[in-house]
């Protein structure tokens, strides 16, 4: 039977620990939320779905 100790001691690490980075995660393009509805409807060239990209414009504008 296993002890809490021994099964502690086996899910730790043994040595120095390191740390590699720190840093932030901080994408490096940003869309403003009033202009993504446009851009996403662009790049996937759906611009001739109007309906769907107003309801789309809709949502964005109430969660600001």
């Amino acid at each position: 039977m296993v002890t809490v100790e021994e099964m502690r001691s086996a899910q730790r690490a043994k040595g120095p620990a390191t740390i590699m980075a720190i840093g932030t995660a901080n994408p490096p393009n940003c869309f403003l939320q009033s202009t993504y509805p446009d851009f996403y409807f662009r790049i996937t060239n759906s611009e001739h779905k109007a309906e769907l990209k107003e309801k789309f414009k809709r949502i964005y504008s109430q969660q600001m």
